[in-house]
């Protein structure tokens, strides 16, 4: 691995701490870690590329990324930019309620299910104990002051992942109608390559509302719906969790460590 210019660790999190401590100090050798062991640490750049307007050139001169979770991205997505807006504040209350395709469990998940066929679960909740190892990345790429209640699920699906936040107007720092949290994201992510905010409207239920809408790229596609008179906002995000929730964001990630286009070989970016 000291010969590499860039190694992908895919391993559980001990074996990827056992494995960067391989890479010498004299050594070349730049890393992706695609595990939860190094999310959080200070020495590592987080490899979200649209967390801000800065973290693409951290990226690029970084010798150590940690590819991010596939449930805090769209979490983050959804919250920093209010937080830095001064709309939400650090201390909010997050509920963040998400559903994955079982590719996200692993082999054995990807196993049973597949035996199961048409009698697997078709929505099954887990974290029940409110201790999800994605909390500490959520909190601190959010910039919360507090953990998130994280309610993830998975459905009888192979690969697709929406999450929700719901939102509370008269918990918000200043009076914020859900046009505006929209415009927020919308101005936040304009010139982001993979990460659309869909335009704001009305609707009670459409098709595109679907977690494998963007299934087999690297988007993410994020939502506000809202009843001003209710004071109430629904905050969304659809991507794919083998995609951009994982190996699409690791490919983005490495084609911005060696000086590539941030869309080779990875998918094509937004429609202008």
């Amino acid at each position: 691995m000291n010969s590499a210019d860039i190694a992908i660790l895919c391993l559980p999190d001990d074996a990827a701490k056992e494995a960067a401590a391989l890479v010498g100090g004299g050594a070349k050798t730049r890393l992706i870690d695609a595990s939860t062991a190094f999310r959080t640490d200070p020495a590592w750049t987080y490899g979200f590329p649209e967390l801000d307007k800065t973290q693409v050139s951290k990226i690029r001169s970084s010798i150590r990324v940690s590819n991010p979770g596939c449930y805090p991205q769209g979490l983050i997505a959804l919250l920093r930019p209010l937080i830095v807006a001064g709309i939400m504040s650090r201390d909010y209350p997050v509920t963040y309620n998400a559903v994955s395709g079982y590719s996200g469990g692993g082999k054995k998940m990807i196993e049973a299910y597949e035996q199961a066929g048409g009698k697997a679960q078709v929505y099954a909740p887990y974290g029940l104990t409110l201790n999800h190892k994605h909390l500490p990345e959520m909190r601190v790429y959010a910039m919360l002051e507090r953990d998130v209640i994280f309610q993830p699920a998975v459905g009888n699906y192979a690969q697709g992942m929406l999450g929700v936040v719901p939102v509370f107007s008269e918990l918000l720092m200043k009076q914020t109608s859900a046009k505006d949290i929209h415009d927020c994201l919308a101005s936040a992510y304009a010139t982001a390559k993979f990460l659309d905010v869909a335009p704001y409207a009305d609707m009670e239920r459409a098709a595109e509302i679907d977690p494998q809408a963007l299934n087999n790229t690297n988007r993410m596609r994020l939502h506000v719906f809202g009843n001003d008179k209710r004071g109430q906002v629904l905050l969304m995000a659809i991507y794919d969790n083998l995609g951009k929730g994982a190996s699409g964001a690791a490919v983005q990630n490495l084609n911005l460590m060696i000086g590539a286009d941030e869309t080779l070989g990875v998918d094509l970016p937004k429609a202008a």
